[in-house]
This record gives structure tokens, sequence and C-alpha cells, in this order.
């Protein structure tokens, strides 16, 4: 894995933890994000936009959720058609995006107060959909407005990906072990999440993968060291 040097214009490492869900995230963001806390200020940023929560709980509302939730998939899949989605389901997947620039502006303040920081998701701009990349990735979207927000959706997406971090933790898992851990999400969902994750590339970060179905205090030690071989550049740097 490349070792660059810590940016000049940076005080703390950024650190990235990603994986589809049921990947085991939450957790060890959790064991790092103590961990983190006792050597130095350390912010925790979750940087998706958290939308798969409002789908299950629009699935499990009595009598018509299921029906709802049909329904909202067919409209989002309209945004990954040859032309696109039209007016209305553009500007909702655009606010949405809007949702995630706005944790990331909030992460970026965080970083530049010399906060390390440690993310939940990151956004990357090269596979489309729901591993954190762009929604509106139809090619020939019809009508004025979407084919504006796509190019502007796009835009955001390469801004915010060239913001790299300096470590990106890769918490890869296979589907059947996913569905057992998130029985209520959607396996059709879920099965593409875990066959986009080892396509991110974030823009040419280092990148640590780890297999999660490993024993979790193995992938806790072997992040630590990766993350420890991070903080030690950023000293060596700041002690020149």
């Amino acid at each position: 894995m490349p070792q660059p040097e810590p940016s000049r214009n940076r005080s703390a490492p950024l650190i990235a933890l990603v994986g589809a869900d049921g990947s085991g995230k939450t957790t060890v963001g959790q064991e790092l994000l103590e961990w983190l806390q006792t050597m130095r200020p350390t912010a925790f940023c979750h940087l998706g936009k958290q939308t798969g929560n409002w789908g299950r709980a629009i699935a499990r509302m009595p009598f018509v959720g299921k029906k709802l939730d049909k329904q909202v998939i067919a409209r989002s899949s309209k945004a990954r058609d040859e032309k696109g989605a039209g007016a209305t389901v553009s500007i909702v997947i655009f606010a949405l995006s809007m949702r995630r620039v706005f944790r990331f502006l909030r992460m970026r303040r965080l970083h530049r107060k010399g906060f390390m920081i440690l993310t939940d998701r990151y956004p990357q701009a090269v596979v489309p959909g729901p591993m954190d990349g762009p929604g509106l990735v139809a090619r020939n979207p019809k009508g004025m407005i979407a084919r504006f927000l796509t190019g502007r959706e796009q835009a955001l997406y390469d801004w915010m990906a060239s913001y790299k971090p300096d470590i990106v933790i890769r918490l890869n898992v296979d589907l059947e072990t996913a569905l057992k851990r998130k029985p209520d999400h959607r396996p059709a969902s879920l099965e593409r999440k875990v066959r986009d994750v080892p396509r991110l590339s974030f823009n040419g970060a280092p990148i640590l993968d780890l297999d999660s179905r490993e024993p979790l205090d193995q992938v806790i030690g072997k992040a630590k060291a990766a993350i420890l071989d991070v903080i030690a550049r950023y000293d060596q740097a700041t002690a020149k």
C-alpha cells in the first residue's frame, strides 16, 4: 500500500471507513473512535445520505408500506435508465446529494480546525449509485432540469472526491454474511453494494482491504496498525 507524505495543508489525518451494509462499519467505527480519542482530538463524521433508513421505515408501515416501498424503488431506478429521471425525481435525488455535501462541508471545517477525522462512508465519483456515488447517472437525461442537475451533481462529487483521505479502510463482506447481519435490507440493493465495494478507488487514496468475516479483534488490530503508520507520518512531518 503506497505511503504518500501528508499534505502540507493538513495538520491531522483523515481516515475513511467504507463498506457495504453488514460489513461491520458501525462496530469497527465505534472501536476505532474510542481508541483514537485517547490519543488526540478526533471527530466522527457520517458522510452517507442515510436514505436506506427511510426506505426501511416506509416498508414497515402497516397495510401500505410494501406498496409504497416498491413505488419508491421504481421511481429511483428511473434515474439509472438511459433517459434518466424526470424533473421531480431529479430534484429529489439532487437534494439528497446536497445533504451529503453539507455533511462533507462540516467535516472539512472540523479538519481545518485540527481535528483528526474518522468517517463512516466517503463520497466517490467513479462508481455511480448507492455506494456513495452520484445518484443521477443517466448519460442522456431528458429535460433541461434533469440535464442541469446531473451535471451539477457530478461536479460536486468530483470536488468531494478530490479531497482524498490519508487512508481508506475498506471492509469487504460477502452477500450471505451481509444478509444475515442485515435481514431487514433489500437483497437486491445489498447485492449491488457488496459488488460495488471492491471497485471503489477514492481518487488514488491508499486503501487497506480487510475481510470483515474475520474475528473482530483481528480486523480492529489490522486497522489500528495502518492508522498508527499514518499518524507516525504526520508526527514526522510536524517534527521537520
